[in-house]
């Protein structure tokens, strides 16, 4: 059996302890065994995990590498996973894109979007015989939100109401945040609130399933458009890799039914590449509602 002196047990030790210290630091220093990928709670943890598990799946046979799909609580967990690059993709609405690239000194880079996001709604509801037809009509309301980070869910309808000189903090009686969108159509529905904004595509979803009785509650506001959700990467992730992501997104064909499904349960008819101009926008907006 071999024996080292202490001296040389004491060099050994040290040696393994900066190895592990070095790897711990720079992780690209092992072959990444799992791709992590998450994204915003726009919807209950179980319907996330409904809806991006087939998607991770197809990711493990494009990139040839283990994928695992963790929901995350809340929007800003979202962001600081991604900036602090403990997973390795991210699906951001606009707003958290823009807070993460914010966060991380501009090093977040969005690869790909839904054809979708290139011109983007939001939805204002109120039951049908509330009265409610008009934005001015939610005055001395009760109104919701989705969660503060959501782009459309709080940043663009706020836009839009100070666009038409509403100031949800002196105009609305109260003002609550929901969380997520389908918690939002629940608080309408439940009467907690007079009124609510949200995801269009969310609502046109729980319309589709006959989850939301249109009789009962409806839209009265559609939003113009704007450019929105999008899947972003940190930019420290090697260049190759962030092209094999991109291309694999880019590749899913509505023709092909495995991805047809995939893209269905995405809301995405398909994904096209993206840039980081396509959401100054957004920053601007949020400047402008006092949300940055």
């Amino acid at each position: 059996m071999l024996s080292l002196s202490p001296s040389r047990t004491r060099r050994a030790l040290m040696s393994c302890a900066l190895l592990s210290a070095a790897a711990f630091l720079h992780p690209a220093l092992h072959a990444q065994s799992v791709f992590r990928v998450t994204t915003i709670p726009e919807e209950a943890a179980t319907e996330q995990i409904r809806k991006f598990t087939p998607l991770a799946t197809y990711l493990e046979k494009a990139l040839n590498v283990k994928v695992e799909f963790t929901p995350v609580s809340d929007y800003p967990a979202a962001v600081e996973t991604l900036v602090n690059k403990k997973v390795d993709l991210v699906w951001f609405g606009g707003f958290t894109h823009v807070q993460a690239n914010l966060r991380s000194g501009g090093k977040i880079v969005p690869l790909a979007q839904r054809e979708e996001d290139t011109k983007f709604q939001s939805v204002f509801i109120a039951k049908t015989n509330s009265g409610i037809k008009t934005l001015a009509d939610m005055k001395g309301k009760q109104v919701s939100f989705g969660s503060q980070s959501s782009t459309s869910g709080h940043l663009m309808p706020r836009s839009f109401l100070l666009e038409a000189k509403i100031d949800p903090e002196k105009d609305f009686k109260r003002i609550a945040y929901s969380g997520a969108h389908d918690a939002t159509i629940a608080s309408v529905v439940s009467g907690k609130v007079d009124a609510a904004a949200l995801d269009i595509t969310v609502w046109k979803k729980f319309v589709n399933e006959n989850k939301v009785d249109t009789k009962a509650v409806d839209v009265f506001y559609t939003t113009p458009g704007y450019f929105n959700y999008n899947w972003s990467v940190h930019a420290d992730m090697p260049a190759d890799m962030q092209a094999k992501v991109k291309a694999a997104l880019l590749a899913l064909d509505p023709a092909n039914p495995e991805h047809a499904e995939i893209l269905r349960l995405n809301r995405a008819t398909r994904y096209i590449a993206t840039q980081p101009s396509n959401y100054k926008g957004l920053e601007t907006a949020a400047r402008s509602a006092g949300l940055l």
